[in-house]
């Protein structure tokens, strides 16, 4: 038996007003863009969220529940839908309702906290582990740190917190020769089940799908059913991780990318030997392969899949030590909703913004970034950091 398991990242950030100056520090408060975040929201909701979740609904119920999925969708993002878009919430639930929707943990404001700040990490799982709690009435056993950032140091500190199952990239510097097609364990943990992303077959659909030069375009259901079939015989899980914005936002719905997911399952389950399952069902079906050792940090990002793409570079390692330099004095204050506009300021698409590799993947980060270049947006996150701390001097709190 060979089993496909897809799993789909929803988040999207609170953004910052360009327009935040120096001239503002300690005078307006008013940081984030309202209207950028519910026009963004609003816009991949309609593209993305609602036409997507109801078509894996109807999948679901026209495969009598042998189509299953995950989603890892972020705090920052649950709360712009519960604000601007609450069908986007009903819609999850009613996915959640069939019993064949796994929802993975991770850090609730999308952060990098596991590298900065342990306690800040353990508090911000827990938070997410209560909001799914509370609007899908789900306990999750799978975690994921942000965009998939891992080491044995992670997945450690994930078995103590409880998890059964951590899934990370299957980058080469963690596999070597080995596949990303079966289950590990990773090196230290005795409990923890490892799922591996098949970055080449995930990115067939997220990245190269519309691809008109790519020699593979037009991609159907059927040539990819065909791909996955290769699997069989030297390997038994085929991860497919991928952002769920690829549908509708990443590749738009005149490229066909509905229909393709829509028709996949069907050349999928042609073959009897090849079924769907969520992450946590990985531990009940198969048994871990190997150990896998991973010393240094990895990611899904860029070329390097390391963690070039949010520290590094100077603009990126000030402005986030000075963030997490805050933390002791904002918890101080006790001022819940203080404490909640430091903690969005720590959700890594801030120094995504900062990025300043424009060579190998350059157009991935200014696709993704609002503004006109990193350092604009590294003036912007300087100037609201500088009204924070204005805002604790003023109250008596030393910084």
């Amino acid at each position: 038996m060979v089993s496909v398991c897809f799993y789909f990242q929803v988040h999207q950030p609170y953004r910052l007003r360009q327009d935040y100056s120096f001239f503002d520090i300690g005078v307006n408060h008013n940081y984030e863009d309202e209207q950028a975040n519910r026009e963004i929201c609003n816009k991949i909701s309609q593209k993305c969220y609602i036409p997507m979740n109801r078509q894996l609904l109807e999948m679901i119920d026209h495969y009598e529940g042998k189509f299953k999925c995950s989603f890892s969708i972020s705090g920052v993002a649950l709360e712009q839908f519960e604000k601007y878009n609450p069908e986007v919430i009903d819609s999850f639930k009613q996915l959640s309702d069939t019993g064949c929707v796994e929802f993975i943990n991770e850090t609730y404001y999308h952060s990098l906290s596991f590298l900065f700040s342990r306690k800040e990490f353990k508090n911000q799982v827990k938070l997410h582990k209560d909001k799914i709690k509370e609007l899908f009435g789900k306990t999750a056993t799978t975690f994921r740190n942000t965009e998939l950032i891992y080491s044995n140091e992670v997945a450690k500190a994930v078995e103590e917190l409880g998890y059964k199952t951590i899934i990370a990239e299957g980058a080469e510097q963690i596999l070597g020769w080995r596949t990303p097609n079966f289950l590990y364990q990773p090196a230290g943990c005795y409990k923890l089940n490892l799922l591996l992303k098949n970055y080449r077959l995930s990115d067939d659909i997220a990245f190269r799908f519309s691809n008109k030069s790519w020699d593979c375009w037009p991609l159907s259901a059927e040539t990819y059913a065909k791909w996955l079939n290769r699997v069989a015989g030297n390997g038994e899980i085929i991860n497919l991780f991928m952002d769920y914005e690829t549908f509708g936002e990443h590749q738009w719905a005149d490229t066909g990318i509905f229909e393709f997911m829509r028709t996949l399952p069907e050349k999928v389950l042609e073959n009897p030997d090849f079924n769907f399952i969520t992450p946590s069902e990985s531990g009940k079906l198969y048994t871990p392969m190997s150990k896998i050792d991973c010393p240094h940090f990895t990611s899904w990002a860029d070329i390097e899949r390391d963690l070039t793409a949010w520290v590094g570079n100077p603009m990126q390692d000030s402005a986030i030590q000075m963030a997490y330099a805050l933390e002791a004095n904002v918890i101080k204050s006790k001022d819940p909703d203080l404490i909640a506009t430091w903690r969005k300021l720590l959700t890594s698409d801030h120094f995504y913004y900062m990025c300043t590799k424009w060579f190998s993947d350059g157009d991935v980060h200014k696709y993704f970034n609002p503004y006109t270049s990193p350092y604009d947006a590294f003036v912007v996150y300087s100037n609201v950091l500088n009204d924070i701390i204005e805002t604790l001097k003023a109250r008596g709190i030393a910084v």
